[in-house]
């Protein structure tokens, strides 16, 4: 298929003006990307899984080395409680680091550095250059009538799953795009996201905007017809997850509905809908590693947030002392963000000795939520990730139902027992490595509620080991399974299924890895029936798109979508493509790996599709993300509408 011209219109308005001191210059990070083959080639397997950056200069490693050592390490190196512990903030952009000492909650600490200290422990601390620009300026200020919200357009989605069971099913009165559209489908607008190399934060569309997060924290409110901004917000680090949009009656002038998010660091937060104005925020756990990648989910005046942690990474340091988080379901008042009640699913930690390192060790530890959930009347539906430590648990690698009211467990379904896995189980000297070096096959996709052909309420579930398993909503017995993928540290199903005309479709990555596998690796996408798990189609990925790029490997990584007429997946290999429901033939794809010219005139670039969000078709649009720098993938930074070519 010819490539697709980055064709836009461009609009006129006024830069973007923003209060952020002029010294914190934004940008499109440099990234290198290389083959995981290539990263493991003499090296520990944890190298593939991090982002490789371009080396700093010898004078600012040493000048970036020695503030942080007087000034920083004894808290962000300390595991001291709410600060963010250097692996955290590794994470963060140098440009958020540098921000928070001119203009954030360091400045106190970082007053009598000169600016040359300041940006060189920012870039020491994130590994990676500040580039010249203002990510704050960038985009179009909406102008006139484009500024305003239109109350009489509700919330399209309310949730990560689109609707409260997580099927991302897309009815036909909200998606107008038919599979005879397709074809027409090109570049309405594109934004390209400052200082960003990673674009994964599923939409929320309401109100005639589109509100998204990004890698740089900023949030924004955009008009989904032109693409300008009608109102940015400044998070205090990345915002990787989707958001969630309160409802409000159609009509009403005097609505004041919230957008809630959360970031890298593990702050949850909610800001007006139609300002930007923030209403709360909230410290959701007060370990140092706690994060927020899955969406928020609202109902009925409680968000309910899943917790999970970046401490799986942190034990590739030696000298870390592993671990100590422990996964959590919060309930939340929506309004106020006062805490309702608070799920753990294993018990504190303890000291269980030493490491060869010297270093203390503690367990049990982990159980993550990386994904989203599902719900339905009376229950949430939650899928757990691995222990991190400890001798195993009976809750890691679980499908679990709680009670909304309470909290209280009604079931657990658990996949495995003793997937004890953390970071350091991939290098050379895995001294924080467990006995049982797991295979780390946890549930980084959410699970889905849906019905069998006899009326039953079945959960279904994808796991990074390949397998795909269909659960009564009942009680959580297992009603059947079936090994889709080859699975793996980062391969299997990563973030997301999709059910819909009684079938479950199954995204499956299978990306090298740098293990050795008994089975070949099984990239693509599968429907099952969800009565049997047997298959109903099968659409292998093609071996020879990726054509020797450095970075590219075919399979489906990211969150998926269905329609009455197609599947929507964006693939590894930058590709966005639709499958017939029925029979898995490609009707329609298109390649994201291409230079886009965004709304103010910049390059929007894409690359690899990834992470927990969804296509989304939206009236006579689709929606997505492209870039994805994780685990070797192909960087990007890209937001685009399509649209069927409108007529002059």
């Amino acid at each position: 298929m010819e490539r697709f011209d980055s064709r836009f219109n461009h609009r006129k308005g006024g830069k973007l003006r923003s209060s952020w001191p002029q010294a914190c210059a934004l940008a499109v990070m440099a990234l290198i990307i290389m083959p995981l083959a290539q990263a493991n080639a003499g090296k520990a397997n944890s190298a593939a899984y991090q982002e490789v950056t371009l080396d700093l200069d010898p004078g600012t490693k040493a000048l970036g080395g020695e503030v942080y050592a007087e000034h920083c390490a004894a808290c962000h190196d300390g595991n001291t409680v709410r600060a963010p512990q250097r692996y955290v903030l590794e994470n963060v952009s140098p440009e958020t680091i540098l921000t928070a000492m001119i203009d954030g909650p360091m400045r106190a600490v970082a007053s009598e550095l000169s600016m040359e200290q300041k940006i060189a422990v920012a870039e020491f601390i994130a590994e990676r250059k500040i580039t010249p620009g203002e990510a704050a300026n960038a985009g179009v200020a909406c102008e006139g009538g484009r500024g305003r919200f239109d109350l009489d357009q509700q919330p399209v989605f309310q949730h990560w799953g689109l609707a409260k069971g997580g099927g991302h099913f897309i009815p036909r009165s909200v998606a107008q795009v038919t599979s005879e559209d397709l074809g027409a489908l090109e570049v309405d607008w594109a934004f390209a996201y400052p200082a960003a190399n990673r674009a994964r934060s599923q939409p929320a569309i309401g109100a005639g905007s589109l509100f998204v997060g990004s890698q740089s924290g900023l949030v924004y409110a955009f008009d989904l017809e032109t693409g300008c901004t009608r109102w940015q917000f400044q998070a205090s680090a990345e915002v990787r997850n989707g958001l969630t949009l309160e409802g409000w009656e159609p009509g009403d002038e005097a609505a004041d509905p919230l957008l809630f998010f959360g970031d890298l660091t593990g702050n949850q937060y909610a800001v007006s809908a139609l300002t930007g104005t923030l209403r709360w925020r909230k410290r959701i756990d007060e370990h140092s590693a706690a994060t927020l990648t899955a969406a928020a989910e609202l109902d009925d005046g409680v968000l309910y947030v899943p917790v999970s942690s970046l401490e799986e990474g942190a034990a590739i340091a030696r000298n870390y002392p592993c671990c100590s988080f422990r996964g959590a379901i919060v309930a939340l008042d929506a309004r106020s963000g006062r805490e309702r009640w608070r799920r753990h699913f294993i018990p504190p930690a303890q000291p269980t000795g030493v490491s060869a390192a010297g270093t203390p060790q503690y367990g049990p530890s982990g159980v993550p939520i990386w994904a989203g959930m599902a719900m339905d009347e009376e229950r949430l539906y939650i899928a757990t990730g691995d222990d991190y430590s400890g001798s195993g648990s009976e809750r890691s690698d679980s499908i679990i139902a709680l009670d909304k009211a309470s909290g209280e467990i009604t079931w657990v379904r658990q996949a495995r027992f003793g997937d004890i896995w953390n970071g350091s189980c991939e290098n050379l000297d895995p001294v924080n490595c467990p006995d049982d070096n797991g295979p780390d096959y946890d549930y980084g996709a959410g699970p889905v509620i849906a019905l069998d052909s006899q009326g039953r309420r079945v959960i279904l579930a994808g796991d990074k080991g390949g397998v795909v398993a269909a659960l009564d909503a009942a009680n959580g017995d297992v009603l059947w399974k079936n090994k889709v993928g080859r699975g793996g540290v980062v391969a299997g199903i990563n973030f997301g299924l999709a059910a819909h005309d009684g079938k479950v479709f199954v995204p499956v990555s299978d990306v090298p890895d740098g293990r050795n596998y008994d089975e070949p690796a099984r990239p693509g996408l599968y429907a099952l029936n969800i009565d049997t798990g047997d298959y109903v189609w099968k659409a292998p990925a093609e071996q020879d798109v990726c054509e020797g790029r450095p970075g590219c490997y075919p399979g489906y990584s990211a969150a998926i979508s269905v329609t009455d007429d197609y599947v929507l997946a964006g693939s590894n290999e930058g590709y966005l493509r639709a499958f017939d429901l029925r029979t898995g033939t490609v009707l329609w794809e298109f390649d994201t790996t291409q230079s886009f010219l965004a709304v103010d005139g910049r390059q929007a670039s894409g690359g690899s599709i990834g992470g927990g969000q969804a296509p989304l078709v939206v009236g006579d649009r689709i929606i997505l993300n492209s870039g994805y720098a994780f685990a070797g993938k192909m960087p990007g930074n890209a937001l685009l509408v399509l649209r069927p070519k409108q007529e002059p």
